[in-house]
């Protein structure tokens, strides 16, 4: 740990960093920690915080005493925090020079934490190195611009852009409709090009002030790094301009919902070369037994990629989200689409997540299930042609309980994921629906106060 240590320590020293950000992402994707003058950062070389932040749930709340004592020490001991040397970055809002360190969860015994999110990817990916195997994803990230709104029982509102006027009707890739928030998204990318964020093409969406920024493909670990940091950098910028970026899976009805698109392949890495085209340039068995995985495994972890309540109201026929795990051919009616491309890019796009998706638990749930395909050598369906919304076959769990139910019930998953991250991410997510489940709807109020 010296070496990396050591760079880290040269890094914050040259950029004259005089606060350290420690973080740590919970299940939600939330980060974590403490803030620490840079000295104290250095003197200490890490961080200690409760393990029990793991089992916290996105409202502040945690899980029944019976399952916390039953995954956590009775004595709620602190896990051990280690900064990451490779995912360090400036803070470019911050009016003094800070930067924030992602670090990795480990016991006292220097074992990986089991909860944590960031340890489930790597554990995934250490799954593809032992066969010689390295997964590269470019993720796509859809987001919403608001007004801002202090009253979370008022619809949100789209934003009134440079011209004074907020969108009407639906601007798909409309470049003035995108360019309304140009002095937002100019800070958003000298921002992000100031993290070392690998930012590509920033596009307009369906919905008014929606929006699309995807990134370049690279290491699946390094990218659910960015993502973390870029929504997070997404968020100040829109602050800044006196408006709100959301990254709910579904943030206003009658609108299309957002994702967080995956664009996977997998290279040898002996040799560089993509196993997903064989020596004629054409679909490998190992990337059709990649697409028989994801559709066979994805009904298993769908709330790693839908992970609310809020996630399931994304999943409704022709309103631009898949509502099943058929695959076809530049066909955006399937959850696992086929691009066109060269053969050197030959890849499957999982367009299953939602943009509120842990994009560590996302990665490494999308990336699992393409490994089990190759491993068990599982065939997909026939390729889809033309809609694929009406199919009955190979449907999705549709409700948030339902499919947790579907992933606690899954051995395999439970296998490769641990008993331990299984049972604390669906009783975080139980928890989390159970304090919904409370709330009175403007719906019921609307149409059933007076009128049963």
């Amino acid at each position: 740990m010296n070496a990396p240590f050591d760079q880290l320590s040269a890094w914050l020293k040259e950029h004259k960093i005089t606060e350290v950000e420690c973080v740590v992402s919970d299940l939600t994707g939330i980060a974590r920690g403490k803030i620490a003058p840079t000295n104290k950062f250095l003197h200490e070389r890490g961080m200690r915080l409760p393990e029990s932040v793991l089992l916290q749930t996105v409202t502040g709340d945690f899980v029944d005493d019976d399952i916390y004592y039953d995954l956590l020490d009775p004595a709620d001991i602190d896990m051990v925090c280690r900064p990451d040397s490779a995912a360090v970055y400036v803070v470019p809002w911050a009016i003094e020079p800070t930067a924030v360190v992602i670090h990795d969860t480990f016991d006292k015994q220097g074992n990986p934490i089991e909860l944590s999110p960031r340890n489930v990817l790597k554990k995934v990916l250490k799954l593809y190195t032992d066969k010689g195997w390295q997964p590269i994803v470019a993720p796509e990230m859809e987001f919403y611009l608001t007004q801002r709104c202090e009253d979370p029982d008022l619809p949100l509102q789209a934003p009134l852009g440079r011209s004074g006027r907020a969108e009407s009707g639906r601007q798909s890739f409309s470049i003035d409709a995108a360019n309304e928030f140009d002095p937002l998204f100019e800070d958003v990318y000298d921002w992000c090009e100031a993290q070392g964020l690998d930012l590509d093409t920033l596009i307009h969406e369906d919905g008014p002030a929606q929006m699309e920024i995807n990134f370049r493909h690279g290491d699946a670990l390094d990218l659910a790094d960015q993502i973390t940091v870029f929504k997070r950098t997404m968020r100040e910028a829109a602050l800044k301009h006196n408006v709100t970026a959301t990254f709910m899976a579904k943030p206003v009805g009658d609108e299309p919902g957002s994702a967080m698109h995956l664009h996977q392949s997998v290279v040898d890495i002996a040799t560089g070369k993509p196993i997903f085209v064989d020596d004629n340039g054409q679909m490998s068995e190992l990337f059709l037994h990649h697409i028989g995985g994801l559709q066979k495994y994805i009904p298993k972890v769908l709330p790693m990629f839908a992970p609310n309540v809020n996630s399931f109201r994304r999943f409704l026929p022709d309103t631009s989200a898949p509502v099943n795990v058929e695959w076809g051919e530049e066909n955006r009616t399937v959850g696992l689409r086929v691009p066109t491309s060269s053969p050197e890019a030959m890849r499957v796009e999982n367009r299953l997540p939602g943009a509120d998706a842990n994009p560590y638990l996302a990665i490494a749930a999308s990336l699992l299930c393409g490994y089990l395909g190759m491993v068990e050598k599982i065939n997909p369906s026939a390729p889809v042609q033309g809609r694929a919304y009406e199919r009955r076959n190979l449907r999705l769990p549709i409700t948030i309980e339902d499919a947790l139910a579907h992933m606690e019930d899954c051995p395999t998953i439970e296998q490769y994921l641990g008993s331990k991250f299984v049972r604390g991410y669906v009783a975080v997510k139980r928890a989390e629906h159970e304090n919904f489940k409370r709330v009175i709807s403007s719906w019921e109020r609307e149409f059933l106060l007076l009128s049963v």
